[in-house]
């Protein structure tokens, strides 16, 4: 078998365009067409999708490095591939496990094709679990679907749009729906993406009035809250890992930048450069410390998924919490490294000013610190009583 190479998606010369692009877009607000273009055709969007099915056959712990390596080029990029590979990756959870319903997805992402994660509601901290959308059946197995979504990544060029909604009317109601949109009149995209960091992801709010789902397209009926079932599974363990992945990448390039500032800057006082700081070596050290433990999580995760391992009830802890500690691990090494880049750092033309903005956006999504710790403190503990 031969040995997974990053370079062959992720060649040094694509990601140093990549990065390159990252300051225009960062600048202008703007997605970056060119960045996707390009991963397409490298086979990028393919690369969760098995072989026999015209993708990479990647497994999602490979996609992790992936990610991570992207992300430390061009974060929003990287946020913004995220979301496709989400499905691409639940499609594999599934047919990994004997379940092929969305085989769609996978023969789509092998063509070229890109599917956007439409679950997000402003104020819906049930997340998977609930939804403010409704979900209207069409009486011949179908969906119309009219809510509002946010943070809609990939909004300027998606195909299809994975959502979820409520059905209230049905007979078995209530029931969370979950189904996927192609482009329509029915689904309006606000140009209303002007944030502090991650701009080129455009993760745009969109509007879905009485916008149709076919049968065919309707991949799940649950009732509201918890579920063992699959798919949830796949949307959990593949969005927490890969997100997980993104804010580590950025972390990494971080902490290879802030190297570079102190192995450089040169001290009037000492006359020698700052890496012989015992100052700056401990500050060093410390992000590296923090760092050198997030892939290595990572790994054994990705690999507990791909190898269906049961963690049983402490998977959902387990998922929440690598991606808890790889945002507030990614925040204060990007910290530390502004600190070492000195008052340069402050400008916007330097990277470093971008990735302390960039690793904001860790903090808003799910699973957030005070659900990682509800989730944590329930598998230990068990539910409040009493």
């Amino acid at each position: 078998m031969t040995p997974f190479d990053p370079a062959r998606y992720l060649p040094d010369d694509l990601l140093a365009r990549i990065r390159e692009r990252a300051v225009v877009h960062d600048r202008e607000n703007t997605f970056p067409h060119d960045d996707l273009d390009e991963l397409r055709a490298a086979g990028y969007l393919g690369i969760l999708v098995p072989a026999e099915r015209g993708g990479g056959g990647l497994s999602l712990a490979e996609a992790s490095v992936l990610q991570q390596r992207l992300a430390g080029a061009a974060p929003a990029t990287a946020l913004a591939v995220n979301m496709h590979l989400v499905w691409t990756g639940v499609a594999k959870v599934l047919s990994d496990r004997g379940i092929d319903d969305l085989a769609f997805v996978q023969k789509g992402a092998a063509a070229g094709e890109v599917f956007a994660f439409g679950i997000s509601e402003a104020g819906n901290d049930l997340v998977l679990f609930g939804s403010d959308t409704a979900a209207e059946p069409d009486g011949a197995g179908g969906y119309t679907f009219t809510g509002t979504k946010i943070f809609t990544s990939l909004s300027p060029v998606w195909h299809h749009l994975g959502v979820h909604g409520l059905d209230t009317s049905s007979p078995d109601a209530p029931q969370m729906v979950f189904a996927f949109l192609d482009r329509s009149d029915a689904v309006i995209t606000r140009d209303d993406w002007d944030t502090l960091g991650m701009r080129g992801t455009q993760s745009r709010t969109t509007e879905l009035r009485g916008a149709h789902a076919p049968a065919h397209r309707v991949v799940r009926r649950l009732p509201p809250g918890p579920q063992p079932d699959p798919l949830v599974f796949g949307i959990f363990a593949v969005f927490e890992i890969l997100l997980a992945s993104v804010y580590t990448g950025i972390a990494r390039r971080a902490l290879d930048l802030a190297v570079a500032a102190a192995t450089s800057r040169r001290s009037k006082k000492s006359g020698t450069t700052y890496a012989n700081d015992p100052d700056i070596r401990w500050r060093v050290a410390d992000m590296a410390l923090a760092y050198d433990a997030l892939p290595a999580q990572l790994a054994s995760l990705a690999h507990d998924v791909d190898a269906l391992v049961d963690h049983g009830g402490r998977w959902f802890s387990l998922l929440a919490g690598v991606k808890h500690r790889a945002v507030v691990m990614a925040k204060a090494v990007v910290d530390d490294a502004v600190l070492v880049g000195g008052g340069a750092a402050y400008f916007t033309q330097n990277e470093l000013s971008r990735l302390y903005r960039d690793v904001l956006a860790g903090m808003f999504h799910p699973s957030d610190a005070e659900s990682a710790h509800s989730t944590a403190a329930a598998t230990w503990l068990g539910p409040v009583t009493g």
